[in-house]
């Protein structure tokens, strides 16, 4: 069945992002975790910590609402920085044990496919919400690695424009 083919295909990735975090930003230094894109952009830090309030308040809830209402009950809107306030304060070394120890129970906790209502964009089925939820990782890693390159974009000088990384992306 396709459909249980693309929930596996979702979890290879979904699965894999705690460790790739892990191993990519613990025992980095502070100007690597400090780096962004300007006011009101996530450095890495602030990243991690917006996965772990993803991870605890949006893409798992949101799949148990479709299984339980369908597209009968919308989705309760997601308030993006609230990561902000919650987790002000808490270290990367925190944050990702967080962040691999709600991602773990999540997936194991994955199962079903039916449709439901979004607050913003209606009818939306499981199988988008997973879709969403790896395009999300993935989004974010590469907010991570662009913020990261972006620390050597005056250090790297006639090669700036072979690296289509230190391009402006805001958030």
């Amino acid at each position: 069945m396709k459909t249980l083919a693309e929930v596996d295909e979702a979890v290879e990735i979904l699965s894999r992002t705690p460790a790739l975090l892990d191993a990519w930003l613990i025992g980095l230094s502070q100007p690597w975790l400090d780096a962004d894109e300007g006011e009101g952009t996530y450095d890495p830090v602030d990243v991690v910590a917006h996965l772990v309030h993803n991870e605890e308040t949006d893409w798992l809830p949101r799949l148990e609402l479709v299984l339980q209402h369908g597209e009968a009950q919308p989705f309760t809107p997601f308030e993006r920085d609230a990561f902000r306030a919650r987790f002000a304060g808490w270290p990367l070394e925190r944050l990702v044990p967080r962040f691999s120890s709600v991602r773990r129970e999540n997936l194991e906790r994955l199962e079903n496919l039916r449709t439901g209502t979004h607050p913003a964009l209606g009818r939306v089925t499981v199988r988008q919400l997973l879709a969403g939820w790896v395009v999300h990782d993935l989004t974010h890693l590469a907010q991570i690695a662009r913020v990261l390159a972006k620390r050597y974009t005056d250090t790297v000088g006639p090669w700036r424009a072979y690296l289509g990384v230190l391009g402006d992306r805001p958030r």
